[in-house]
Order: structure tokens, then C-alpha cells, then sequence
């Protein structure tokens, strides 16, 4: 009988080795070989955020790796970009990575990490993909974005800021109002909040998108670009690249900006409807802690430098810059959420659902939307917020009150330069300056959206007659319309009667000839002014 050979040893004693290690592997649910090919049940795979590749991929050689990215497991994953607005959570956790240092962590038991990532197009993609968690946009062109993102069902979980001088319009020299705005081109980031602020502004200046040539722009700093280049008259910009855009192009300014324009680009944070369910309550304290740190930062000096130094560090940007950003935005509060998800049914401000609801029949309009949108009722979830109102009491988490003006002269007021105005014409009978329903009705549509959005904005107030009947007494009854629509503004919707600037001229300033019929009804119109 033939012996075994050395060689056939070795091979049997291999196979029987073999055999134990998958035996045990089997019983043990393949822990034993995932450690060893797969690098053990303590590896992570960081996933970058920017990746249009799906959330499985990476992790040993069977590519079985964690799909959370990031430095912990569990941390919820928030996409940002380079803007003060979100000061209120990365000043609460202590800069943009999860750690111990975290009041998030401290406080809450939860961790979060902040993705920066400002190329819009490669984080929503790491949103799909799932390797971020909640992700920014503006309340204004989510309306564009709900297509795409339909199957994941976004929910949008909390506002966290307004836009108070972060988003600005740079023109040319000679340009002084919106109205000079028509035929003009102008550079801007389409289906973007420099696009919603374009659109607000040519509508409260009596201008449409047709008026005006857009060239279109990847985002706002190429906008920027092209008008220091000389390539447009006009270009919508984020700060600081407006200062710098005036600076670089000798005669040029601001036309406006939303420190004015105060409650037009408010900035939220979604979630897929399914990741909302399945973490309700590490979100639920997600939002109150940064409402939390919102509300230390608006109240307390030392709390925005600390903030802005944190930004600083994590953006890589000098202190002073970031100190900038921080006080270019409002950083909203949770009553300002309240109010913002139509929770209080007093506040008569702007909504999400007022901007949400406009600018989707706005974007529709221009082509740029096909189909059905989801309804706000749907796509703003304000659990989050109603759960809060018991733990998120005092008076720094109150929303935020309306703008009031110190009064001004006749002549002052007079005399003060028009950014925009917008004509429209309010029928009343003859002699009389009492307001009837359908008066009422037009000024609900034309003149308070634009009063709402622009709301640190003085506005003047003119009315306007045909020359049928006395000088005097035309001049007389025009003002009284006018003083009869801003006290219609003041009542029904609590803005600051010194707000508004009144004037009656009576038939001093016709617009078309009163030879005519057609003439002397456009003459017989109101006049409703942005001015600085």
C-alpha cells in the first residue's frame, strides 16, 4: 500500500485548517472572515459627500462597508455650504465633526457632523445616494427640486435663517432703479435664490423676466464674475462678492439687497420622509438644539464671536469674515419657526408656504417646472416644531417682531430716490377715497406680498388723478386715496404706519395723455414705491 507523500500531508492538513475556519465562520453568521477580509466589525469607510456613487460602496474587499460615512456611525450628516445662516448648529456642536466637545453630544446623546460641500449638483447627488442625512436648500427653489427628488419623499424639518444682506443685485453705472433694469442683461445662477430675488425685485419694479435679457450662470460667483468681466450690465450675488463686484468696476453699486428685501430667501433643512421616521427623536433634538444655539447667538455678543470663530476655523476663512457672514442673515428662532410653518395664526409675515406656493407657480410660469408640484401642507413637516413649544419657552426664542421706522418729513419722504415702483389702479368713485372690497382685493394681490418680502423697505404711497375737476381738490382727494391705502396696510396686516411715506399729486405726474378716456384711467391709478 502505497505511503503518503510529505506534500499530501501538508495539502490534507490545509484542507482539514480550511474546513474548521468556514464551520466556525458558518456558525458564527460569517463574523470571523468579515473581520479578517472586511477590516472587523469596528472599521468605517469614510464616503465622500461629493460621490455620485451609491452609499454601499467601499468597505474590504467585498466592498461590504459602512454606509454612514464620516467619522461616527451613528452621527446625523448635514450638507451645507460656505454661509453663516447654519451658525446656530456648528456653534452648538462645537464646529462641524462629531466629539465629546459637542453640546449636541453632551446634552442630547446624539452626534452630528456638517458636510461642506459648496457644489449644489454633487450634494444633492450625496443626498440621493444617501451619504448625507439632512440636507440645505431655500424654501424658494424647492419647488424646482421636488421633481427629482420626488421618490424620497422630502420633507422640509425646520427654517434656518433669512437672508439679510447675504444675496445683493450689482449694476453699471446709470442704472438707478428696476425700471432701468428693461432691456438690460443681467448675469444670475437660474432656479437659485439669486433667481427668486430677480424675479421679487422685477415684479415690485412692474417688470417681468421677458423685460430683461438673463444670461445664465452655473452659480452666483460666476454671475459675480461675469460682471467684473464687463459681460452683463447687471449680475445677482452673494456677499462679499457684491462689495467686491462695485469695487472692481468703476461707477457701479448696489442696487438692492435682501437687507432690505428681508423675508424673501429664507434658507431650511429636509430630510427623506423615510429617515424622518425612522429618527424622529434624534432630529426632534436636532432642531432644539439648534434653535438653541440660534437663539445664544442673537442674544449674546460673545456667543456670535464664538460662533464666527468656529466657522472661521472650519471654512477656512479669516474671523472677521466670518463674523460677516453671520451678520448678513437672520438666524431664525424657533418662534420664528412657528410662524414660519403657519403655526400661529395671528402672524401676519411671510410664510414658507407664502414662498413656497408663489414661486412655484412662478418657475411653472417661466417653463421651468412641468406637472404638479407637492403641496406645502405635504411637504413642510412642522412636528418638529409643535413638539418643541413646551421646552423652547423663553422670551430669546420669540419670533422675531416687525421692522419699525422712525418717521419722516413730507419733504423728506418726497424726495427720497424710488428703487421701484409698481403702478397699478384702484378704482374708486368720484370724490370718494374710502376703499371698497375690490380695492381691497387688488392691494391684497398686487401691493402687500411685495410690502411683506421687502420688509425693512421704507414705501412711499402716491396717488394719482386725471385733470377732470379743481387742481386743489385733486391734489386733496389723491392723497387721501393713498393715505386711505396705507391705512388699510397698517390695520390689516400690523405694518408700521411710519413706514409709509404719503403723497397726493393729483394730475402732476400723468403717464399717458388725458385727451382720452384710456388716458385719464391710467392717470387714475397708485402708485407703490420702494425707496431707500
Amino acid at each position: 500500500m502505497a505511503r503518503l507523500t510529505t506534500f499530501s500531508k501538508l495539502l490534507i492538513t490545509i484542507l482539514i485548517l480550511l474546513a474548521v475556519v468556514f464551520g466556525f465562520n458558518y456558525l458564527t453568521n460569517g463574523k470571523l472572515l468579515s473581520g479578517v477580509l472586511g477590516g472587523g466589525d469596528d472599521s468605517t469607510t469614510t464616503t465622500s459627500a461629493g460621490s455620485d456613487s451609491g452609499s454601499g460602496s467601499g468597505g474590504g474587499i467585498f466592498g461590504g462597508g459602512n454606509d454612514n460615512g464620516g467619522s461616527s456611525s451613528d452621527a446625523i450628516r448635514v450638507g451645507v455650504v460656505t454661509w453663516g445662516g447654519y451658525a446656530g448648529g456648528q456653534y452648538f456642536n462645537e464646529g462641524f465633526k462629531p466629539s465629546a466637545e459637542s453640546r449636541f453630544k453632551k446634552e442630547y446623546g446624539i452626534d452630528v457632523e456638517f458636510v461642506l460641500n459648496d457644489d449644489v449638483v454633487s450634494s444633492l447627488n450625496a443626498f440621493k445616494n444617501g451619504d448625507i442625512d439632512v440636507h440645505w436648500y431655500t424654501i424658494d427653489a424647492m419647488p424646482t427640486i421636488m421633481g427629482e427628488l420626488q421618490q424620497f419623499d422630502p420633507v422640509v424639518l425646520w427654517q434656518a435663517d433669512w437672508s439679510r444682506g447675504g444675496d445683493a443685485i450689482v449694476v453699471k453705472r446709470g442704472i438707478n432703479s428696476v425700471a432701468d433694469l428693461k432691456g438690460k442683461s443681467i448675469a444670475v445662477a437660474e432656479l437659485t435664490p439669486s433667481h427668486s430675488f430677480l424675479l421679487w425685485l422685477l415684479d415690485a419694479g412692474g417688470l417681468k423676466a421677458s423685460d430683461i435679457t438673463i444670461v445664465a450662470q452655473p452659480s452666483a460667483i460666476e454671475a459675480a464674475a461675469a460682471f467684473k468681466s464687463g459681460q452683463v450690465d447687471a449680475a445677482v450675488v452673494w456677499s462679499p462678492d457684491d462689495e467686491l463686484s462695485v469695487r472692481a468696476v468703476p461707477g457701479s453699486k448696489i442696487l438692492e439687497s435682501t437687507r432690505s428685501a428681508s423675508n424673501i430667501i429664507a434658507d431650511v433643512f429636509f430630510a427623506k420622509k423615510a429617515y424622518v421616521e425612522a429618527n424622529r427623536d434624534k432630529l426632534q433634538k436636532l432642531y432644539e438644539g439648534w434653535m438653541r444655539g440660534a437663539a445664544e447667538i442673537n442674544s449674546s455678543a460673545a456667543a456670535k464671536q464664538k460662533a464666527a470663530k468656529i466657522l472661521g476655523r472650519e471654512m477656512s476663512l479669516p474671523e472677521a469674515d466670518a463674523l460677516g457672514m453671520i451678520d448678513n442673515v437672520r438666524l431664525t428662532t424657533h418662534g420664528d419657526n412657528v410662524n414660519f410653518f403657519e403655526q400661529n395664526s395671528g402672524y401676519r409675515g411671510v410664510t414658507g408656504g407664502d414662498l413656497y406656493r408663489r414661486m412655484a407657480q412662478e418657475y411653472k410660469n417661466l417653463g421651468f417646472i412641468n406637472g404638479s408640484v407637492a403641496p406645502f401642507r405635504t411637504v413642510g413637516y412642522g412636528s418638529l416644531v409643535v413638539d418643541a413649544g413646551n421646552r423652547l419657552t423663553g422670551s430669546e426664542h420669540a419670533g422675531e417682531g416687525r421692522t419699525d421706522f422712525a418717521p419722516v418729513s413730507e419733504s423728506e419722504g418726497t424726495s427720497k430716490e424710488a428703487i421701484a415702483t409698481k403702478r397699478i389702479s384702484i378704482n374708486f368713485p368720484t370724490g370718494v377715497s374710502t376703499l371698497n372690497d375690490m380695492a381691497k382685493s387688488i392691494i391684497d394681490e398686487e401691493f402687500v406680498p411685495i410690502a411683506k418680502a421687502f420688509g425693512n423697505a421704507r414705501i412711499r404711497i402716491e396717488g394719482n388723478t386725471d385733470n377732470t375737476g379743481s387742481l386743489a381738490t385733486n391734489i386733496a382727494l389723491s392723497k387721501k386715496r393713498a393715505q386711505a391705502v396705507a391705512a388699510y396696510l397698517t390695520r390689516e396686516y400690523n405694518m408700521d404706519s411710519d413706514r409709509f411715506i404719503i403723497v397726493g399729486n393729483g394730475p402732476n405726474k400723468p403717464i399717458a395723455n388725458n385727451s382720452s378716456e384710456s388716458g385719464r384711467a391710467q392717470n387714475r391709478r397708485t402708485d407703490f414705491e420702494l425707496v431707500k
